[in-house]
């Protein structure tokens, strides 16, 4: 037996293998590298596991290497329709909020722009920043704070509403835990052999038939922590991990935090062992001294995956009522790590949560708002959209499920694009109620844990406050969370909810 080091999400050969599934997603002609991979010897990515099996030999991680440099050079014929800078992203919204009272805020030195202005004219050095960011300065700009108070942040019922969502956010996250990485017959099997189906409790191993967990296994790193029988507390996830490092951004660099502060504070407080796909990506190029916008460009084939958006209801929590100032926090975030598709999933879910947080709306008014943020050409809004309208045509949210899946599943499962529509859908055939979206949303498949958790965060923002949602989902969270985040590790729910309404309170 090997006992050689086998890092996921960074070995060249596998990147490479995503790298081209992501070639033939953005519409890249990638077929002469495909060729030369091929016929290397080459293997495609593991549909879902972080590594490949077997290690390839030096002369075959040279030429992944060396690809992944050409499919840089590169470029996505949908870039116009799917862009990452700001600046671009605004002036193809049609519908952009803006803050109340605030001007439109601006990177450095440019101009406001209109909503029918292009793209901005690209200020980086051709080939540095590759695919679809060409309009990405070196280093977004921070927006001016917001001339006055929004109503939303003056009303003395938003405590209670960040508490509810701060432990929405835990419970979806904790239901979909056991059953991360499990496709979608699965999960519908064990589910209905211990009666949990349609889902409406947590996941159980009491009466599942041993041959259906053989063929089934849990998420190893979860089974003895988020299953009915065994939940104590919070445990540790990186759904929740981002929210309490974004706190963490907040009270260190305040409101105009910069991408580059994000990285500063990852180096500071993130242990790289607790990054996954394009954080671990981005983590590395970080150590290896690249700066963003390129840490989230340079053999980063996981750039439009879901990891941006599950760093984002922070975000949203802080800027109540205000979705423009809370999707450009989100932008500055997730430019770090991803682009288009995967910046826009962020920008999305801030909008859509700051929306739901502001105490006078509902989940559909939150969606929409989500929109408004998102390129209506894009893969993301078309995704949302996707999801919004299957589940207003089919009462078996089931058939929703299944229809998402014909239209995503060749995507990979951490994918943002399938998880955004199959979000979307969750809190729309659940009409805000609680159970129903975490439910709905960890029955969906994909990602199971993140999607359950931001389900849960925007349903407990509508909920209002801690009471109102039901005991079966909070009472085993035990007001504690685990967590290898500095300073966090115990902490209660009510305490981070204290601390959220304190940086939202910050002028």
């Amino acid at each position: 037996m090997s006992d050689a080091l086998r890092l996921t999400w960074v070995q060249p050969e596998d990147l490479l293998g995503h790298e081209l599934r992501q070639a033939a997603e953005d519409g890249r002609d990638a077929g002469e590298v495909t060729a030369a991979w091929r016929a290397a010897g080459g293997s495609p990515a593991p549909p879902a596991a972080g590594a490949s099996a077997v290690p390839a030999p030096p002369e075959l991680r040279t030429l992944a290497l060396r690809l992944l440099d050409e499919l840089s050079a590169i470029p996505s014929p949908l870039a116009a329709q799917e862009p990452t800078g700001l600046t671009a992203i605004r002036a193809a919204c049609p519908n952009w909020p803006t803050s109340p009272g605030d001007p439109l805020p601006t990177m450095a030195g440019e101009a406001p722009p209109s909503p029918t202005s292009g793209p901005a004219r690209s200020t980086t050095p051709p080939g540095d920043t590759p695919f679809s960011t060409p309009d990405e300065p070196d280093e977004p700009g921070a927006p001016t704070p917001p001339a006055h108070t929004p109503t939303a942040l003056r009303d003395p019922r938003l405590p209670d509403r960040l508490h509810a969502a701060w432990l929405g956010r835990a419970a979806g996250c904790l239901l979909g835990k056991p059953v991360e990485k499990l496709p979608l017959h699965a999960i519908r099997a064990i589910a209905r052999a211990t009666g949990n189906w349609p889902l409406h409790t947590w996941f159980t191993a009491k009466g599942l038939p041993t041959e259906l967990a053989r063929a089934h296994p849990w998420n190893r790193r979860s089974a003895t922590t988020s299953l009915a029988e065994n939940i104590d507390g919070m445990p540790e996830d990186d759904d929740l991990n981002y929210p309490l490092l974004n706190l963490l951004l907040l009270q260190r660099y305040g409101r105009r935090f910069t991408t580059a502060d994000v990285g500063r504070l990852w180096l500071d407080e993130l242990p790289a062992g607790r990054t996954f796909t394009a954080e671990r990506i981005a983590y590395r190029n970080l150590l290896s001294g690249l700066e963003p916008p390129l840490t989230a460009c340079h053999h980063n084939p996981f750039r439009e995956w879901i990891g941006a958006a599950i760093r984002a209801d922070v975000h949203g929590w802080t800027h109540p009522g205000d979705p423009g100032a809370a999707a450009e926090g989100a932008h500055r975030d997730a430019a770090l790590t991803h682009t288009a598709n995967g910046v826009h999933g962020a920008m999305f879910v801030a909008a859509a949560v700051a929306t739901a947080a502001d105490g006078a709306g509902d989940v559909h008014r939150a969606l929409a708002a989500g929109l408004t943020v998102v390129p209506p050409a894009s893969r993301l809004a078309h995704a949302v959209r996707l999801g919004i309208d299957t589940a207003r045509a089919e009462s078996d949210f089931a058939s929703v499920v299944d229809r998402l899946h014909t239209a995503y599943g060749h995507y990979h499962w951490v994918h943002v694009l399938p998880n955004a529509a199959l979000l979307a859908a969750a809190l729309t055939h659940a009409d805000g109620d609680f159970g129903g979206s975490i439910c709905r949303a960890v029955s969906g498949g994909w990602d199971t844990d993140s999607n359950g958790a931001t389900a849960g965060s925007v349903a407990g923002l509508l909920a209002g406050r801690p009471g109102e949602l039901p005991d079966r989902w909070t009472a085993p969270l035990k007001n504690r969370l685990s967590t290898s985040v500095a300073g966090f590790d115990g902490t209660g729910f009510d305490a981070l909810a204290h601390l959220t309404h304190q940086e939202a309170l910050r002028p």
